[in-house]
């Protein structure tokens, strides 16, 4: 057959007529124009360009006024972390603000230290209309629990900080790269044996609780720096007694420890409430500053003035304001029934429980010692410089240049 440019008229306006119903949806189910998640409009955030203004946020805007129902936020307590208070719950404060949400669109509580005020927390939340809730938990039995029964209201549920191994599978998670904490923690650990000349290092490592999956994430980032030292012998593991995030035991554990193995001459604590109470145990025995190591996580006041006297290596700083806002943005995404993008959910993490991975947005830590401390923290106005160099402090913060 021969075909001529009379006979291609016709299969040219049937063509023409097949694609307009293409690009009008017509029967195709994988069409994605009527899809919120790949409209134009949609904000694509990226985890990585939070910054300390908070102004991407606003970029949330027309996203918060599409949405739903409260955003509710469950926070664990005041005592295993300081945290909380001063940080966590202004800065997803502000995130929510900027972001356009009034103050009765979100509600953040702090559990107190009980798992029973938590649950009761999260019922009322559902009942008064919450639609999202982000849950850090005091464990992950109890916060498996609180998302299994806010995803049966029909609510979107948020891993925030802490992972709810055995939680709902279609959750997401927000955090930091834990493992990647655990490896500053280490590698710091090994710096400042160097720096401070500790000849035969005898190492106790003090985890935290083991209940905690980010404890058991931050354990296997330092023991993958610290493994290799132990296997050359050119470090001496004296041992690894049992976890906690309670500094009044830490304290109690590493003095048990200190009595029973007088050659242990430098420690891993995970966090600064708990490299404090070790501190405040050499302190009492008379221990001088840059012998002892000891290291960190939170960048608390205490451990930023522990590591500028010279009783800490260093800390992790893990800029909250950047969690705060991943977390929020995620939460605005959910609240508008929008499939967040991407460059927003940047991660999967493996929930060993359940054996899947948990769609995950990880924000980057920074290890921070005298010498930085001025450029990121003070920087960032995570602590004052009147309240950071107070009293004793002052001189070492002058010969750290905090200005």
């Amino acid at each position: 057959m021969v075909v001529t440019r009379k006979s291609l008229a016709p299969i040219a306006i049937l063509l023409a007529a097949g694609l307009t119903l293409s690009a009008c949806g017509g029967d195709d189910d994988n069409t994605t124009a009527a899809s919120p998640s790949a409209s134009a409009s949609v904000p694509q955030i990226d985890a990585a360009a939070f910054t300390a203004d908070f102004s991407l946020m606003k970029q949330l805007t027309g996203l918060a006024s599409q949405g739903k129902g409260k955003v509710g936020v469950l926070l664990p307590d005041t005592t295993t972390s300081t945290r909380y208070v001063q940080y966590d719950a202004p800065y997803l404060k502000q995130a929510f603000e900027t972001a356009g949400l009034s103050a009765d669109q979100f509600s953040i509580q702090n559990a107190q230290g009980s798992a029973s005020t938590m649950q009761t927390q999260a019922d009322a939340m559902i009942s008064s209309g919450a639609t999202v809730l982000l849950v850090d938990p005091l464990d992950p039995g109890s916060g498996a629990a609180i998302e299994s029964k806010a995803e049966s209201a029909g609510a979107k549920v948020i891993d925030y900080d802490r992972l709810v191994t055995g939680g709902p599978a279609d959750r997401y998670y927000v955090s930091f790269d834990n493992v990647k904490v655990g490896n500053l923690i280490g590698q710091g650990e090994v710096d400042c044996i160097t720096a401070w000349n500790v000849s035969k290092p005898n190492i106790l490592i003090m985890n935290g609780d083991p209940s905690d999956n980010n404890a058991k994430l931050f354990a296997q980032g330092y023991h993958a720096v610290l493994d290799p030292k132990f296997s050359d012998k050119s470090y001496v593991k004296v041992g690894e007694p049992a976890g906690t995030w309670t500094p009044s035991v830490a304290a109690t554990t590493f003095q048990q420890q200190l009595t029973a193995h007088k050659n242990i001459n430098a420690v891993v604590t995970p966090n600064d409430d708990n490299a404090n109470a070790v501190i405040s145990v050499l302190k009492s025995g008379k221990t001088p500053a840059k012998t002892f190591p000891t290291t960190g996580q939170d960048a608390s006041l205490p451990g930023l003035q522990n590591i500028l006297t010279g009783y800490q290596c260093g800390t992790v700083y893990k800029p909250i304001y950047l969690e705060a806002q991943a977390a929020a943005a995620l939460a605005l995404y959910l609240r508008a029934g929008v499939t967040p993008p991407a460059t927003l959910v940047n991660a999967k993490t493996a929930d060993s429980k359940i054996g899947k991975d948990i769609a995950s947005v990880y924000t980057t830590p920074i290890w921070v010692t005298s010498e930085n401390m001025n450029d990121t923290v003070v920087k960032d106005g995570a602590v004052t410089k009147e309240k950071l160099c107070a009293g004793a402090v002052a001189s070492a913060c002058t010969a750290a240049g905090i200005s």
